[in-house]
């Protein structure tokens, strides 16, 4: 259930959502750890740490803080759909080339980590049928 209130006609709404009565917060908690078990967990949590390890080395190649990152994508399902292990360097290096520093050992790292990750696709609706 959720409640819009306003303070002032210049405040913005907010919206309180409020547990029904007779649930209980484990009740919701359970519902809301279903949504995470169509999609593999440990491949989620493979992902995470390579996001995490790739942020703390671009901080380190670029010599800045997190924020302060250049704009850049580094797409893991991207390379995963390259089809050599070459052109997955090639387009880290193209992500990378305002780096002033040398970037092989992290190129080199990034692809051997990689290795080990499936490509994550949104799970298919219950309601979806597959072509047959």
């Amino acid at each position: 259930m959720a409640t819009l209130t306003s303070q002032d006609s210049n405040a913005q709404a907010r919206v309180y959502f409020q547990t029904p009565p007779g649930t209980e917060d484990t009740e919701l908690v359970q519902k809301q750890g279903r949504v995470t078990v169509k999609y593999d967990r440990k491949e989620l949590r493979k992902r995470l740490n390579l996001e995490e390890w790739i942020i703390e080395q671009l901080t380190d190649l670029y010599d800045c803080e997190e924020e302060e990152i250049p704009e850049l994508e580094i797409d893991v399902d991207e390379l995963l759909d390259m089809p050599t292990e070459g052109d997955r360097g090639s387009r880290v290096k193209d992500l990378l080339v305002d780096c002033y520093k040398p970037t092989d050992d992290f190129v080199t790292a990034l692809l051997e980590k990689v290795k080990g990750l499936q490509k994550l696709s949104t799970p298919p609706k219950k309601n979806d049928k597959s072509p047959t």
